[in-house]
Formats: C-alpha cells, sequence, structure tokens
C-alpha cells in the first residue's frame, strides 16, 4: 500500500529542451552582437542598434533562469487529516487591506472578507482584519453591516458546502436554490443597498441611526478628521468569544484597523497598513500563519488554508520553509484579455521556474505566511513584555489588550526599530511584494508555489487602456526602486541566494529597460526607410538569417510556452505581444524617467490606487473587446507617434519596391513596420474610424501626427 502524501512534485518534462533550446539560441545571440561590434567600426548608425539587441540578449539570458528548472505541484489536502487532528490546526490570521472607498467600492471589500470569513477552517482559529488606510467611516459601516449578514452566510455556506464565498459572486452564476436561499438573497441585497446608499451619501448620517453601539464606533469621526491625519481606530467588530451565528456556530474574529495618521509622518503606503496590521494581529490572536490578500482578491475555493497547511503541516517539510503563494487570478476579464491583464506568463509560468530554485515571489496578495518568519518575536519590545504576562486565553476585546494595540498602530511605534527594514514588509519600493520576498530569500528562507486547478483566489483587473498603463508603470517603477539600493539583486542577491534565483529577480527589476529596444526597433528602422536608408542585411547575405532565427525562436519559444504548455488561446497570446510594445513605448520608459526625478528629488505621482470601479459604457467596451482611449492621456502618445511613422515608412518601402524593385535591401525594415502597422490596428482605428465614448480625442490626434510629420522632416536633414 502507497504512504499518503500530502503533497508531491516533478520536474516538467520540458526542461531539457528549453536548455538545448537556450544553448543554440545563446549561440547565434552572439554571432549578432560580435557582427554588430565589427559594424561599429564603419558605420555610425548601429550603436543604436547594438544597444538595443544588448538589452534583448541581457534580458533574454536573465529570462532563461525562469526555465532552467521549473516543477510542478499538486497538494492532497484529503489526506490532511491523517496526519493532523483539526484542533491542531494553527490558527490563521487573514490580513485585507483597503484605502480608498471611492476606488474600492465597499461592498466588493466586504465580499472579499466574507469569501474568507466563511472558509473551510475551524471558525475559532480564523481571524480577519482589515486596514483601512483611507480612515472611512463608510468602510467601517460596511464590514459592521456586513458582519450581521455573516451570521446567515456563514452558517449557509457550510450547511450546503456552497463553493463560491463570496455572496455576490454566488448569486450572480445563477446557484443552485435551497430553501433558504431566496431570504439570505434578499438579506445580502438589503445590506448591499444600506451600504451603497451610505457610500453615495459620503457619509454616515448618524441621526439615522438608532443602535448606540453603532454610534458609539463613529464618535472618532470628528471634523478635524481627514485620510492623512487622524487617530488609530481599531473596531472589534466580531469576537469569537462572544459572537455565535445563527446556527449557534462560532464566529470568526472581524477586527476594523484604521492605523495613526500624521501629516508629519512617511506612513509607507501598503508596506506601512500591513505592518500595522503584523503587529495588532500578533496582540489580539497571534495566530501562527497569516494571509496576505487584496481587497478585490476573494476566495474561489474554501479549501485553500487546507491546501496550504499540506506544506506548512508536513512532518518533512523544510525548516526554512517561510511562505506558501498561490498565483493571481483574475475575474471578468474580456474573452482575449486585450490589455494582458492576466499576467500568464509571469503568475503561471515564470513562476514554475522561480519554484523550482529557492522559491516563487511573493505576488502582493494569496501568500501565507508563517508568522514568524515575517515578524519575529523581539519585534515588539515593551510591548511583547506586557502581553507575555497576560493569560493568552484573554478575549481580544478587554481593555488592557486594546491599549497596546492602538500602541502598536501609532505612527511613532515604527521610530528607532527595525520595522520595514529587517522586520515585516519592507519599505522603499511601490512594490514591497517583490522586494519583501527577495529579501526574505536572501536571508535564507524558501518558498512554494501552490497552483491548483480551480484557482484559489480571483481578483480585478483594469477594465480601460489608461489604468493598465498606469499599473504596469508603477509596478516598474517599484522595480527600478529594488534595483537600485544597496540589495540590489545582481550584486547583493547573487551573493546571498542561488544565483540563477537572484538572476529571476534581475530580470523583473530591469524589465524597464525594454523600452531601449523596443524604441530604437519602433523609429530608428522605419525612419532610415523613410530616407531610403537600408540598415540590415539583405535578404541573400548571412546577416538576414540572423536576424530572422532570432525572431522566429524567440517569439516561437513564446507562443509555445504560452499556448501550448500554458493553455492559453492564440488570440490572448497575441494581444499579450501587443501590450509588450505598448508597455515598451509607454509605461516602461515613464517609469524609468518618474524614477530617475524622484532620484534626483523631483515630486512625482507616488502611489495610486487602481480604480475598481467600472463605468458602464466602458465595461461595454471592454466585454466587446474594445480598445479604450477614451481620456488625454501622455501614456498613450508615444506610441500613438510610432504607429504614425511605422506606417508612413511601410508605405514609403512599398514604393520603393513598387518602383524600384528594392525588396532585398528593404525587407527587414518593411517587415518591422508591417509588423508594427499591424499591432496597432486598434490604435488606427481610435485615432480615426470610430465615434464612441472610447475613441482617442482629437487633441491628441493631432499632436501625434504633428509629431510623426515634425521627426521625418528633421530625419531629412540627418540623412
Amino acid at each position: 500500500m502507497a504512504a499518503l502524501l500530502l503533497h508531491s512534485s516533478e520536474r516538467l518534462s520540458k526542461t531539457w529542451l528549453n536548455r538545448i533550446f537556450a544553448i543554440i539560441y545563446a549561440t547565434v545571440v552572439s554571432f549578432l552582437l560580435l557582427r554588430h561590434c565589427r559594424n561599429l567600426i564603419y558605420y555610425p548608425i548601429p550603436i543604436a542598434l547594438f544597444l538595443a539587441d544588448f538589452v534583448l540578449a541581457f534580458m533574454w539570458f536573465t529570462s532563461q533562469c525562469f526555465h532552467w528548472n521549473p516543477i510542478h505541484r499538486r497538494v492532497f489536502p484529503e489526506n490532511l487529516q491523517q496526519f493532523v487532528e483539526e484542533r491542531e490546526y494553527p490558527a490563521l490570521d487573514v490580513l485585507i487591506c483597503t484605502a480608498d472607498p471611492t476606488k474600492e467600492p465597499p461592498v466588493g471589500v466586504v465580499n472579499t472578507a466574507l469569501s474568507v470569513l466563511a472558509y473551510d477552517y475551524p471558525t475559532d482559529k480564523l481571524s480577519v482584519y482589515i486596514s483601512d488606510d483611507g480612515g472611512s467611516e463608510v468602510t467601517l459601516y460596511a464590514f459592521m453591516e456586513g458582519a450581521k449578514f455573516a451570521k446567515h452566510w456563514i452558517p449557509y455556506c457550510k450547511k450546503h458546502s456552497i463553493v463560491d464565498r463570496s455572496p455576490e459572486v454566488y448569486f450572480e452564476n445563477d446557484p443552485a436554490w435551497f430553501p433558504e436561499t431566496d431570504e439570505i438573497k434578499a438579506m445580502y441585497e438589503r445590506m448591499k443597498s444600506r451600504v451603497e446608499k451610505v457610500v453615495q451619501s459620503g457619509g454616515v448620517c448618524l441621526d439615522e441611526v438608532k443602535e448606540s453601539e453603532i454610534r458609539d464606533a463613529f464618535s472618532k469621526w470628528t471634523p478635524n478628521f481627514s485620510r492623512r491625519h487622524h487617530p488609530t481606530i481599531i473596531k472589534i467588530i466580531l469576537d469569537n468569544t462572544i459572537d455565535k451565528d445563527v446556527a449557534g456556530g462560532v464566529m470568526p474574529n472581524l477586527v476594523y484597523v484604521s492605523r495613526e495618521k500624521s501629516n508629519n509622518k512617511p506612513h509607507n503606503f501598503k508596506a506601512g497598513a500591513l505592518n500595522v496590521l503584523l503587529r495588532v494581529s500578533g496582540l489580539l490572536t497571534n495566530g501562527q500563519i497569516v494571509l496576505v490578500l487584496d481587497c478585490d482578491m476573494f476566495s474561489n475555493d474554501p479549501e485553500t488554508p487546507l491546501r496550504a497547511l499540506c506544506y506548512f503541516m508536513d512532518p518533512n517539510a523544510d525548516s526554512k520553509l517561510g511562505f506558501v503563494q498561490f498565483p493571481q487570478r483574475f475575474s471578468g476579464i474580456n474573452t482575449n484579455d486585450i490589455y494582458a491583464s492576466e499576467f500568464k506568463a509571469e503568475t503561471q509560468i515564470l513562476s514554475l521556474g522561480m519554484d523550482g530554485l529557492l522559491g516563487a515571489q511573493f505576488m502582493g496578495t494569496g501568500g501565507f505566511f508563517k508568522r514568524h518568519v515575517i515578524s519575529n518575536d523581539s519585534c515588539f519590545g515593551f510591548i511583547k513584555d506586557t502581553i507575555m504576562q497576560k493569560n493568552i486565553s484573554i478575549p481580544i476585546c478587554t481593555k488592557d489588550v486594546l491599549v497596546l494595540a492602538h500602541q502598536a498602530a501609532s505612527c511613532d511605534y515604527e521610530d528607532d526599530t527595525k520595522w520595514g527594514s529587517e522586520i515585516g514588509f519592507r519599505y522603499g519600493t511601490l512594490t514591497e511584494d517583490t522586494y519583501t520576498s527577495f529579501r526574505l530569500h536572501c536571508e535564507g528562507w524558501k518558498s512554494i508555489l501552490c497552483n491548483p486547478k480551480r484557482a484559489a483566489f480571483l481578483g480585478g483587473s483594469p477594465s480601460n487602456l489608461n489604468d493598465a498603463l498606469t499599473q504596469t508603470k508603477r509596478w516598474y517603477m517599484g522595480f527600478l526602486e529594488i534595483f537600485f539600493n544597496k540589495y540590489c539583486p545582481i550584486t547583493y542577491g547573487i551573493r546571498s541566494m542561488n544565483p540563477l534565483h537572484a538572476l529571476c529577480y534581475t530580470h523583473y527589476t530591469l524589465r524597464s529597460f525594454w523600452s531601449i529596444p523596443i524604441i530604437v526597433y519602433a523609429f530608428l528602422p522605419q525612419i532610415s526607410l523613410l530616407n531610403s536608408f537600408p540598415m540590415f542585411a539583405r535578404v541573400s547575405e548571412g546577416g538576414f538569417s540572423l536576424h530572422a532565427f532570432l525572431f522566429l525562436g524567440a517569439y516561437g519559444k513564446d507562443f509555445y510556452d504560452f499556448v501550448v504548455f500554458g493553455g492559453g488561446s492564440k488570440q490572448r497570446w497575441w494581444n499579450c505581444q501587443r501590450m509588450w510594445l505598448m508597455w515598451g513605448l509607454s509605461s516602461y520608459p515613464f517609469a524609468l524617467l518618474e524614477w530617475s526625478l524622484k532620484s534626483f528629488g523631483f515630486s512625482t505621482s507616488g502611489f495610486n490606487v487602481t480604480s475598481k470601479v467600472i463605468e458602464e459604457e466602458q465595461k461595454k467596451l471592454y466585454e466587446q473587446g474594445v480598445f479604450d482611449f477614451g481620456v488625454e492621456s501622455i501614456l498613450f502618445f508615444p506610441f500613438s507617434v510610432a504607429s504614425l511613422i511605422n506606417l508612413f515608412s511601410f508605405v514609403k518601402g512599398f514604393m520603393e519596391v513598387f518602383i524600384n524593385g528594392r525588396l532585398q535591401e528593404f525587407f527587414v525594415q518593411m517587415f518591422i513596420s508591417g509588423f508594427v502597422v499591424v499591432n496597432s490596428w486598434p490604435i488606427y482605428e481610435g485615432m480615426v474610424l470610430r465615434r464612441d465614448r472610447g475613441r482617442m480625442p482629437l487633441k491628441l490626434t493631432l499632436a501625434s501626427l504633428s509629431t510623426a510629420f515634425a521627426i521625418f522632416l528633421a530625419s531629412s536633414l540627418i540623412f
């Protein structure tokens, strides 16, 4: 009889094919770079091409580290109780962050919380903490209403083994009907209506509130209260020592936290909010396992904590296992994913390669951490000494405990401590998730990617182009902040961890430099073609074969990974290629620009919450797979100009071939121009052919057209 397993892993069968391809491709890349070095002696223009190809070669080289040892894992939660009894499960604290009720609708955040409150996990060991960094009374009101509904929702889900435990998702999916379903749905709709009414009014009208408990909860919202300057607010909404559901079962803990803020203190964005939750939860419930979750990332599988325990509770588990990461997956993405919002390569393909080294990176959500790994016991100082003198069975609503929790959430608490530098989620970057996992891996901790067939969590994604580009810009600016600090992945990282793993982090943090080859190849060959100047080898020459192999090899390998191995559609893969070009002409260079300005002390836009609010017309365009250019965004300008330059150059190249028969000389330049033109079709539609709300503003279209003509005129003087 085979021994029972909690999990298994195996190396992917394609590993050796990846390695053979990498060796062949690297050889051809070396020949191309040597050819460029030789040409530099004779021609000045190829300097730009050499730089572009060198960056492409470097980024390709670092990307191969993801493909060196990818592994696939499976978990067997059905065997868990053969290893550990349910009463011995570790306490689980869930940390959820929200920041702005106007961009992150409170009803959606409440749905996320309800989906994890209803986990198939012992309720006396489950606690959910909400960080409201906007300090909004609307958010607190929403959770107080949500807590009342939870007393009906949780027993309903467990009685009928409901899988979709976000009520919004459950009722949208035409669920199987049970005798009490109509009543539960009516309760949810009433709760949702009350919350949305308060959101629309902009605040809680205490004159209409009869319950004294609710009135007292909002006493701290005084006329001097603002989202950037206010005292700590901690509200125990549900207490498992007191609250019961309608079936008499114990309710999980639900705690609202809005940390103290001062205009004179840095708040360190999401990382700062998470660190406050780590301290407060450590004092109130001190769960050995901590789950970090985005406010729009609802649970899609009630057994997810059990899947994580398959690794943590394994008797043979590596003592250096620090966290288990579930990939980010998204709901509501349109059929062809026009904005490449799925990030399939990063979350479901490349992450397998990191998992085969030291482990996947933390993705900002869906990560189960051992508490002592992210927040060791020495962090609490005098608070720890005080709490250790107390009986651990004291209810979390005890006055003395709450006083200590308020101190831990004060904006002065971290002064002269190692919080944010060596303890908790690390500061100094907009991408605290990647930076924190990088530092943990440098310290010797390992992680595991758990990627079950049914997504553990599903979240929202941008449904308009401007938000998609802005989000990407913010991420890659944060990655630059990681690379250019004293813990640089390519220097400190290579010394502190597996060099291949360090190069994986290097690849992510330097992706903004993809803007160099994309800009060069989007403009230089086209400008040369406009001026009848050939830049590449003739079709009959050996140099042409090098370019053809490298282009087809790169795109063919990417197609295989995405479509054949990853199971994605051909159209989604193509849209990813289009968005890569758009990012390279907008998000990447603007990330470099903003990072440069910030490095020299100039103010930048900082952290902006991506809006989860979708307008009806915007939603309609997105569902139809139509690009939304309906705002005057500076991010649209570079690729609009590039699309016009490429269109003009392709027409000019066609004329050269038709009139002068110079196909052999200009084939490569025409191919590049044609490739960009094909990818730019949505841009041309937005400029000229559309009349809906998502068309490109006339002002931006004219500016792009005039700039393209100016570039052509200026180039004619040079050539």
